[in-house]
């Protein structure tokens, strides 16, 4: 396909902070990758370079934060020519592609929800996607539709799922007077604590354990947003250690 306008729409939910959504490539150099990296929306394209090296076409376009929190967002693409408008949950961002050329050219396999290996080093550093997707459309064509209704040809859809199973997971609220105790698990020379958290505040105390025969305790807290680790231990020479990350 040679297109000189697009238009991509999409909406997706995960758990997932890294991940394909979307890519095509062509022959000549083009390609179109939407990704998430870091929870980040990111959208590389490249309407085509030149083999002198004079015109370099690799346009890449970053929008967006904490979106592997499980709630659904949507995504709409609109290319006519060089000029990209990138909605994200509403919010509009206006760019144009880096080059010379007008046209995307792609004459291989578009995918969704990850990418082929192709041997290329860009292609086994990313990960396929992870979580759900509804009413993909790609220029004009609903291609969630097609695939329940197995109208892609061809096509290699593989391990599909068509529902959106939710994760097993129960968030805890906190607001900041209330706090959760649990009982601890005495001779047991191993303190393990494992959780996800998520907040606006950057500051504020997320464990605290006192160890039993009065051996020190152990606090974790976010400290101006660096979450930080205090050990106390009462019966050596160095009784602090603090981490910070």
């Amino acid at each position: 396909m040679k297109t000189l306008k697009d238009v991509i729409s999409l909406k997706f939910k995960t758990s997932e902070s890294e991940g394909v959504i979307f890519h095509g490539e062509g022959q000549q150099g083009d390609y179109i990758t939407l990704e998430l990296k870091k929870a980040k929306l990111v959208l590389n394209l490249n309407l085509g370079s030149n083999q002198l090296g004079s015109i370099y076409g690799h346009t890449s376009v970053m929008t967006g934060s904490l979106l592997d929190d499980h709630h659904w967002h949507s995504i709409i693409i609109e290319r006519h020519g060089r000029n990209i408008n990138l909605t994200l949950d509403r919010h509009m961002q206006h760019f144009r592609t880096n080059g010379e050329f007008d046209y995307l050219d792609l004459d291989y396999e578009i995918t969704f929800g990850g990418m082929p290996f192709s041997g290329k080093p860009s292609s086994n550093s990313r990960k396929n996607f992870k979580g759900c997707m509804e009413s993909i459309n790609y220029n004009g064509n609903n291609i969630t539709d097609l695939a329940k209704r197995k109208k892609l040809e061809p096509s290699n859809v593989g391990n599909l799922s068509f529902s959106c199973v939710e994760p097993h997971t129960v968030p805890v609220f906190f607001n900041a007077t209330s706090y959760l105790e649990v009982p601890g698990r005495p001779s047991q020379d191993l303190f393990s604590v494992s959780f996800i958290f998520r907040t606006w505040n950057s500051n504020g105390l997320l464990v605290f354990s006192n160890f039993a025969d009065d051996l020190g305790n152990i606090e974790i807290d976010i400290n101006e947003g660096k979450v930080s680790v205090h050990i106390n231990v009462t019966l050596v020479k160095k009784n602090q250690i603090d981490i910070s990350s």
